[in-house]
């Protein structure tokens, strides 16, 4: 996209990444406005906060562009916080990032930017947007540094998202990204990178969110049904977890299972964990496949190697992923996305493993 003065608002979170978008931008002729959003409360501000609206406002005055803050704290609570918190509570291992970035930093943003006549909005992650002139349609990609690349929280994007959204930082390197932040003289060369989830001790934000019944204790078994120990509250659990279990054994135990409905956790060892398979639900396609089967990879957490698979419509809306070799600690309410190569097909959320 050409600039020309072409108007772009970008979602800035005080770190080095969004400041650094905004300050490229402004650089390749943009008339750039920055926004951030307030999302949640917390007491680390500035230095690993995932969203710094006091330090964003400090880069905007910078960089002389105009900023703003949009207070969508109360949607947040609603839409990603509480369902995350529930999560926990029916024994599934929560992803909040994707719901984030789908429905306020590039959602809610997008809205706002269209409200202002802007067409398009800029964000500071590590991924690649390629479009098609013919067709219009817009295709993911993993960002150019590996290491930092943050496509597996892209999938749930829409075509109309991809299609205003860029990704400045797409073709960088986290070590060119500071280098840039060093030399357009802003203060944030050095930052420490913020952590993933915002939330901080998730677990009173569960007990927050409970009505209390749910934290109730109950029993850690074996595979046979013995009780090893006991436990208090499934939340404090998710599967492939090996530390804090609070039982001794003679050799190491892993949690296999957690059910939710009778506050059991199953424990066992990690050869259990493997499985052939699982089934993947709610999945949004960005590259629709052209048959009900498909060959791919599937990345099932952020920095998991992708596995070779095959995904197949079971009839019920749901995936069938089979891997092409076993595969340990498949953990529900993870994110599965598909990749051929660099490209992000698209992804959904594991419902379940498929046992061997």
């Amino acid at each position: 996209m050409s600039a020309n003065k072409r108007k772009v608002v970008v979602a800035m979170s005080g770190g080095v990444d969004s400041s650094v978008t905004a300050g490229l931008l402004v650089e390749e002729g943009y008339d750039v406005a920055g926004v951030s959003l307030r999302l949640w409360e917390c007491d680390r501000q500035g230095a690993q906060s995932c969203s710094d609206y006091i330090g964003a406002r400090t880069i905007a005055g910078i960089l002389g562009i105009p900023h703003t803050l949009l207070d969508l704290r109360s949607e947040f609570l609603r839409a990603v916080a509480k369902p995350f918190a529930r999560s926990y509570l029916q024994g599934s291992t929560p992803n909040p990032c994707v719901a984030c970035n789908r429905d306020f930093k590039l959602g809610a943003l997008l809205e706002w930017a269209a409200g202002q006549g802007v067409d398009c909005v800029a964000t500071g992650h590590y991924a690649r947007i390629s479009r098609n002139p013919s067709t219009g349609h817009a295709s993911l990609f993993r960002g150019a540094d590996q290491k930092k690349d943050q496509s597996y929280f892209l999938f749930a994007l829409s075509q109309e998202q991809l299609a205003r959204t860029l990704f400045p930082l797409g073709r960088l390197t986290k070590a060119e990204v500071r280098r840039s932040a060093s030399r357009l003289g802003l203060p944030v060369a050095d930052r420490p990178e913020s952590q993933d989830i915002c939330f901080g001790d998730y677990k009173s934000l569960v007990a927050s969110v409970s009505d209390g019944s749910e934290l109730r204790e109950g029993e850690i078994v074996d595979r046979s049904g013995q009780v090893l120990g006991r436990h208090r509250g499934v939340h404090n659990f998710t599967v492939g977890q090996r530390k804090g279990l609070g039982i001794s054994a003679s050799h190491p135990l892993y949690v296999l299972h957690i059910d939710a409905a009778n506050q059991r956790v199953m424990v066992g060892s990690k050869e259990a964990l493997r499985c052939r398979g699982m089934v993947v639900d709610a999945v949004n396609w960005i590259e629709h496949p052209e048959k009900k089967e498909i060959a791919a990879e599937v990345q099932i957490r952020y920095r998991a190697s992708p596995a070779s698979c095959l995904a197949r419509l079971n009839g019920k809306g749901k995936y069938e992923v089979l891997f092409e070799d076993g595969f340990p600690s498949v953990t529900p309410g993870q994110a599965a996305v598909f990749y051929r190569g660099e490209q992000v097909l698209g992804g959904g959320w594991i419902e379940k493993a498929l046992s061997e």
